[in-house]
Order: structure tokens, then C-alpha cells, then sequence
């Protein structure tokens, strides 16, 4: 089986990406081929550096809350581009009450704060589409 290939991703002005690279180094780690965006990516971006990339995973982490608008607006991106059965994660400070609203959108799931980097590679082994 060829590796699972992660795009890690920091949409919007948030400015730290500490939590990004910790969970960057856990998956390559594990065994992943890891790209990451740097920080202050738009959408469009994202979408397009993983077309590129030709990514199994989008992973993204956000602190600033702009979390609603810019999560769904990667969804989206990169399913009008075509890679339709990529897995979109996201993590970072997201209150537990947007979750839910962000699963609609098209999250399959979402990593808060805490959340050992063992459960996002054991998520992803169980749900990327090779």
C-alpha cells in the first residue's frame, strides 16, 4: 500500500503554528508522507496545494475562530477540484458546540486542544480511502 499522504494546513491569520507541526511530526512518525502549507493560507490556497500534492488527508488547525467560514470553504474548494474522497480533518480551539455544524460541512472529524496525536493517526489509518 502506497503511503497515506497528509496536507497540513493553517488557514486564515493565525498566526501560530506550533500545534500544526507537533501533530506534522506525530504523522510522519507514523508513517505518512506530510506536506505542509505554512501559515496565513486562504482556502483557494489549501485547495489547490492539495490538488497538487494529490493528498489522501487535508488536515487543518485553526486558533482564531474563524473556524465556520473557513473549514466549510476548504470543503468545498477541494471537492469542486475534484478530490473527492480526501479526508478533511480539522483541529485547533474549536468550542464543542461547533462541532456538529462543522461535521455538516463536511469535517469528518475535529481534534480539540489535549487530544493525543495517537487519535489522529489511528483516525486516519481507519478512514482514508486507498
Amino acid at each position: 500500500m502506497d503511503k497515506i499522504k497528509v496536507l497540513v494546513a493553517k488557514p486564515g491569520l493565525d498566526g501560530h503554528d506550533r500545534g500544526a507541526k507537533v501533530v506534522a511530526r506525530a504523522l510522519r512518525d507514523a508513517g505518512f508522507e506530510v506536506v505542509y502549507t505554512g501559515l496565513r493560507q486562504t482556502p483557494e490556497q489549501i485547495a489547490e496545494a492539495a490538488v497538487q500534492e494529490d493528498v489522501d488527508v487535508v488536515a487543518m488547525s485553526i486558533l482564531s475562530g474563524a473556524h465556520p467560514h473557513l473549514f466549510p470553504a476548504v470543503v468545498n474548494l477541494v471537492r469542486e477540484k475534484g478530490l473527492k474522497d480526501a479526508l478533511i480533518i480539522g483541529g485547533g480551539v474549536i468550542p464543542e458546540s461547533d462541532i456538529p455544524a462543522l461535521k455538516e460541512a463536511g469535517i469528518a472529524e475535529v481534534f480539540t486542544p489535549g487530544t493525543p496525536t495517537g487519535k489522529v493517526v489511528d483516525f486516519i489509518k481507519a478512514h482514508v480511502k486507498k
